[in-house]
């Protein structure tokens, strides 16, 4: 779908985007191409679309996968890909808020992959979500800003590290991510943008039941970055056992969340959760 063809669109249905509701358009064809070549789908492929818009990615995940899922929060735009596509066995086309569409409709996902250009204002607690889910997307590209990007793929001791770095890399690890121009979007956006391709870890770190310590565990540990680690988390567990976790861990008790790597949080956890 041309640019052309998408400001024809829009007037003749007199859609009005809201930037409230993230709807910036991705347009650019040899873009949209790059993003489904990430994905590298084939055709047995389930594939998870969020806000889909006037259908531009969803045409090429069509073309390549075994079926999609698309939710739309924007009434209007759901009723133009549902003209749009009236008779498509491939597409199952949701009216929802996705965040909370996936909250109330939990399911196993890992024999799926999400591929989308995420509305910004929502798109880091929906990866959160999904990459929490019971059986996360075995791959998720998608497209974001470009300094949440940076975020997802940030190393320790780095001005992006933090809770979203640990969160998804703990499920993740990056493949590979690109700059998209502002544009390739309509209307062009006020930041920039990068899609991101993260595949699920072929093993978890974690179990599930320590998954859920390390969350509580690294949400603590960043709630105040400029203060020193083992003072906040004292909080929650008892100091010497905060201590010998630490030696055991490689953690100097001086250091701050930001200096410790993702290997040094599981293994904290890990003892943590082995001692009284």
């Amino acid at each position: 779908m041309q640019l052309s063809q998408m400001r024809q669109v829009l007037s003749a249905r007199d859609i009005h985007l809201s930037k409230s509701l993230g709807q910036n358009f991705l347009h650019d064809t040899n873009v949209l191409r790059k993003i489904v070549a990430a994905a590298d789908l084939s055709s047995t492929d389930h594939v998870l679309e969020i806000g889909p818009g006037l259908g531009p990615l969803t045409e090429l995940l069509l073309a390549n996968a075994g079926n999609v899922v698309a939710i739309e929060m924007d009434e209007r735009l759901l009723d133009y890909l549902a003209e749009r596509w009236p008779q498509q066995p491939k597409l199952t086309l949701i009216h929802a808020d996705a965040f909370v569409w996936l909250k109330t409709h939990r399911q196993d996902w890992s024999n799926w992959k999400l591929v989308a250009n995420l509305p910004y204002s929502v798109a880091s607690p929906l990866l959160i979500e999904l990459a929490e889910a019971n059986g996360p997307p075995s791959r998720m590209c998608v497209t974001l800003q470009h300094e949440v990007v940076n975020r997802l793929a940030a190393r320790p001791d780095t001005d992006d590290y933090g809770l979203i770095t640990l969160l998804i890399q703990l499920r993740y690890t990056v493949a590979n991510r690109f700059r998209i121009a502002s544009d390739c979007f309509f209307p062009v956006p006020e930041v920039e943008s990068s899609c991101i391709t993260l595949n699920r870890r072929p093993s978890p770190l974690l179990s599930d039941a320590d998954a859920v310590t390390f969350k509580r565990l690294v949400k603590l540990a960043f709630s105040q970055r400029r203060k020193k680690m083992l003072k906040l988390l004292k909080q929650n567990w008892p100091v010497d056992r905060l201590l010998a976790a630490f030696e055991h861990a490689g953690v100097h008790p001086d250091q701050r969340a930001e200096k410790v790597s993702l290997e040094q949080f599981v293994s904290l956890v890990l003892f943590l959760s082995s001692t009284p």
